[in-house]
């Protein structure tokens, strides 16, 4: 075997270059021995950007929020045994949201597996089927050196294939870990452009999808893909059909087309009834608005959903034509066999949609302008539109993504993220962290205070990262989505507080200046968007209580009701 600290170096110096000519800028590294050697071929390249997490749970989460902001997988690094364990949150979550991630976890060699080593798990298929590819990949030996490049270019691509993913290749290193690069392996003449092609639809599947179109009272749900505002928006027009625009979809615009206030529209069950569809055309996942989706099972419309990838979101079972293709090229040519034949139609349809839409929008303004305190679909109405243009909005799960999807307003430059193929709230600071640092632009997140302090860790180091990171902690001193849940009614009440409601008791300000961050107390509106206008990092405290939260949202939609009765 033709194996030494030069053939460990060589070999992961020649990953990394090929990576490089793959496009990756990023690599997110958490320290340990094991690992110097890929650590080393990372940190000798200065055309990638390395960030040192010392938490791998955060570092993962981190390389999920680089790849979620560009689309390019992040180089993810561990050492040996459970610092590898602690990335598998992550990769369930880049699993199911079809994130790509190259992730590189260090291994002891075969003569130390299975007799008792420190920091020596098996690490075989460690993460299940949440990678697309995993390779086992032991101490490196020069006769195979014609192999590495193939090896790395081979991860990269499968990464990006269809349904994108992360991918782990487990690196066995054998003492000495430190040796200095030989001559790497020729490059290959081949373009270092790679990129799946998604299949076009058949003239076939275009003329069945116009039949299944031509309907007076249609629908669109633009949910998270891949695809341009302005092509569904066309075809939104064409149609004379409403959209309703989940904020992560970019198409959430002023638009006569777009609906932001379906959650609260349907909520009236009159409206809701009036406003039911034929035929409804999904792009992408399901919103987050249960009421919306609970509406859109029992309104008996066909529904046809076209995504980029074989994934589909159906847990209803409702689907009646999954059609897997590029979104804008779609769009256009619908729009160009549509065009004709729906010149003059009647918008009376989408005329309905949208004096619900300005009714409702008014409503809301009015019954925030109503309370005498700040309110958490308040501070989710500011933040989503007070930010600055050509910045990203970083939403957590549980009720911040909801009060986002319910409340925001239809406004322009604003890119929204949100850890919605899980839905869990572990990891969001440190995804928050990646989008700021793969994007260099301002990026806001709005988090509540239990996911906030699920992911603490995301502050190490934030003050000497160099990004703009706004933090708007929504602090109820709980889990506040509990409170609308039929728990909250029927349990005693301190049963509830002690198994739900689970109060922490923590000075969230005080956490921030232990990372050597900003904090601000904020007390009203003014003083948020004041903040809000500030370069980051920083992080600001809003205090409500998660009882009357629960009445704030009742009162906006009766208000809601009322307007549109």
């Amino acid at each position: 075997m033709a194996s030494s600290a030069a053939t460990t170096a060589t070999f992961c110096a020649t990953l990394v270059d090929e990576w490089l000519i793959c496009g990756v800028q990023h690599a997110v590294v958490s320290p340990g021995s094991r690992s110097t050697p890929i650590a080393l071929a990372i940190a000798n390249r200065s055309e990638i950007s390395m960030h040192i997490f010392h938490d791998e749970r955060s570092a993962a989460f981190a390389a999920l929020g680089i790849a979620k902001a560009t689309g390019v997988p992040a180089i993810l690094v561990c050492s040996s045994g459970t610092a590898a364990v602690e990335f598998h949150s992550a990769i369930v979550e880049a699993h199911h949201s079809e994130v790509p991630i190259l992730i590189c976890t260090a291994d002891r060699p075969a003569e130390l597996q299975g007799v008792g080593a420190p920091q020596t798990i098996d690490q075989q298929n460690l993460y299940g089927v949440a990678v697309r590819k995993f390779v086992n990949a032991e101490v490196a030996d020069d006769s195979e050196s014609h192999t590495w490049r193939r090896l790395a270019h081979d991860l990269f691509a499968t990464s990006l294939k269809q349904i994108r993913g992360p991918v782990h290749l487990n690196l066995r290193f054998r003492e000495p870990l430190m040796g200095s690069a030989m001559t790497l392996p020729p490059r290959h003449e081949r373009s270092s452009v790679i990129a799946t092609e998604v299949g076009q639809l058949s003239k076939r599947k275009i003329r069945k999808l116009i039949s299944a179109l031509n309907r007076d009272k249609g629908l669109i749900v633009a949910g998270p893909e891949l695809y341009q505002a302005d092509s569904v928006l066309r075809l939104a027009a064409t149609l004379g059909w409403p959209v309703l625009a989940d904020p992560r979809s970019n198409t959430r615009v002023p638009n006569i087309c777009v609906i932001a206030a379906a959650d609260a529209i349907l909520r009236d069950e009159k409206t809701a009834k009036n406003l039911q569809p034929d035929v409804v055309l999904r792009f992408g996942t399901l919103p987050a608005s249960k009421v919306v989706n609970t509406w859109l099972t029992n309104s008996g419309a066909k529904q046809i959903v076209v995504t980029t990838t074989p994934s589909l979101t159906d847990p209803d079972s409702k689907c009646s034509m999954h059609l897997v293709t590029e979104i804008d090229e779609l769009c256009a040519e619908l729009v160009a066999n549509l065009t004709s034949d729906h010149s003059g139609r009647d918008h009376s349809w989408l005329d309905l949609w949208t004096v619900a839409e300005d009714s409702s929008q008014r409503a809301i303004n009015m019954a925030l302008a109503d309370e005498p305190g700040l309110t958490e679909p308040g501070v989710a109405r500011a933040v989503y539109s007070l930010l600055p243009e050509s910045s990203h909005l970083v939403v957590s799960s549980s009720m911040p993504i909801r009060d986002i999807e319910w409340f925001g307003a239809p406004r322009i430059g604003l890119r929204v993220h949100a850890n919605r193929g899980a839905n869990g709230i572990d990891g969001v600071v440190s995804t928050a962290v990646g989008v700021a640092l793969a994007t260099g632009q301002p990026t806001t997140l709005l988090i509540g205070d239990i996911a906030l302090l699920h992911d603490s860790n995301g502050m190490l180091n934030l003050a000497n990262r160099s990004i703009d990171l706004r933090i708007v902690v929504i602090d109820n001193n709980g889990g506040g989505i509990f409170s609308f849940l039929p728990q909250a009614q029927a349990l005693d009440r301190a049963i509830f507080e002690k198994i739900f409601g689970t109060p922490h008791q923590v000075d969230i300000n005080l956490l921030a200046r232990a990372h050597q961050i900003i904090g601000h107390e904020i007390e009203n509106l003014s003083e948020l968007g004041e903040v809000l206008s500030q370069r980051g990092p920083w992080l600001a405290r809003v205090v409500t209580d998660r009882n009357e939260n629960v009445k704030v949202h009742d009162r906006i939609n009766q208000m809601v009701a009322s307007s549109l009765r």
